[in-house]
This record gives structure tokens, sequence and C-alpha cells, in this order.
């Protein structure tokens, strides 16, 4: 049986990650869109930025947060003033980190998905009168599904196992910025617990591996339903 102190830890866990996944959703579609359709001045370099959690270890992402999110920082500062949020040791600050580290993983997938859309479809829905628009929102987004579905299950994988940006940025607060790996993490270091600890990192796996099945079962019966009404439609 899980104690109540882990079940607050794989709660709280969820929680951030979706709450992760959900406030990259859109800058992270846009971004995509923005490497996969346009060129630019400082391209690279923004596709360098978009990368960098990937190669940079957490804590320096966590240590740069705290920098500019703080109280004192730039954009905290800012946030405290205007609006009285404090994002540092809290479950939003949590939010904030694994989001930030799961960004990479969001926009490449999306990014290669859009790239595999044939631009002559776009070309013919705007010869026909469609705006830029609804271009994207009733061609180009639909046809790119397969991997905004994938691109936002690695994300929230991502977000789940966040740990080093997440105890840097938020602390490890039991109950309130406590997420799984960080539980664990306590657990590892507490004499004893070695029967929990244990419990802890199966359940960690077990959640891991039911992302990555959903995401494969979730993109392949997304493709798998575009091509069906692409035979519908092409049929006589």
């Amino acid at each position: 049986m899980l104690s109540a102190a882990e079940w607050d830890a794989i709660q709280l866990s969820l929680r951030i990650a979706l709450s992760a996944v959900g406030w990259i959703l859109i800058p992270g579609i846009a971004v995509a869109w923005l490497l996969a359709r346009r060129e630019f001045r400082g391209k690279a370099l923004l596709d360098g930025i978009v990368h960098l959690p990937l190669v940079l270890p957490p804590v320096v992402i966590g240590y740069l947060l705290l920098v500019s999110m703080g109280r004192r920082g730039v954009i905290g500062q800012w946030l405290h003033e205007l609006a009285g949020i404090s994002l540092p040791f809290t479950w939003q600050g949590a939010a904030v980190a694994s989001g930030v580290m799961a960004f990479p993983l969001f926009v490449r997938a999306v990014r290669l998905s859009l790239e595999a859309v044939d631009p002559k479809l776009e070309a013919a829905a705007y010869t026909l009168g469609a705006s830029k628009w609804r271009i994207f929102l009733t061609v180009t987004l639909p046809l790119s599904i397969p991997g905004l579905v994938t691109g936002t299950m690695l994300a929230f994988a991502r977000a789940l196992s966040e740990f080093g940006a997440t105890i840097t940025f938020a602390s490890n607060i039991p109950g309130e910025t406590r997420t799984l790996p960080l539980a664990l993490y306590s657990l590892i270091q507490t004499p004893g617990q070695e029967a929990a600890a244990a419990r802890l990192c199966v359940i960690a796996v077990v959640i891991a591996m039911v992302s990555l099945v959903a995401s494969e079962w979730l993109s392949r019966n997304a493709r798998r339903r575009m091509s069906e009404r692409d035979g519908q439609e092409a049929a006589p």
C-alpha cells in the first residue's frame, strides 16, 4: 500500500506534468510552424535556443529560471509587481521548469510533422480563397495531428520525469513541489525506505511506459483515420 505522502507525490506529478504540457502547447506549435515554414535571419539561433534544454544540465536550466523568474529577476520582479505572482518554490514554478525541459521534444515532433505536410495542399486551399489562418486550422494542423499527439505524449512523459530543473527552481517541498522523482530521491536518501523507493520506481516506469505506448497507439490511430478519410475522398 502506498502512503499518503507517496500518493501526494504521484498526484502532484500528474498535475504538474499536465500543466506543463498545457502551457507549452500554443507556443510550441507556433515555434514549430515558424521553424518548419519560414526562412529568416537568426533561424539557426532560434533553433539552438529551443534545443538548449536537451544539451544543458537540467540544474543549469533551473538556475537560469531562478535568476530570471525569482523575486529580483527581470521576469519575476515584473510578475510579482503587476500580478502578485511568485513562481519559485511553488508547484506552478515546477510546472514551468518541467515545461521548459519538455519544450524541445514537443517542438521537434510537431516540426517534423509540419514539414511532412505537402505545401501543394496549402497552396490549393489558398487559390480557393482560404485565408492563411483557415488554411492552418483546416489543412495544416489536421494533417499534423500524428506529430502533435506524439509531441504531447513525449512532453508529458518528460515533464513527469523532470528532476534537476525542478529541484533547483521549485525545491523539494513535501505536498507542494515534491514530485515523483523528488520523492524517490528523498526516499533513497532515507535509511529503511528501500521498499517505498522500489514502489515509486515501479510506478514511475509504469506511467512512463503507458505514456509511450499511448503515444504510439494514438499516433497510429490518427494516421489510420487520415488514410481512410483520404481513401473515401479519392473514391468516385
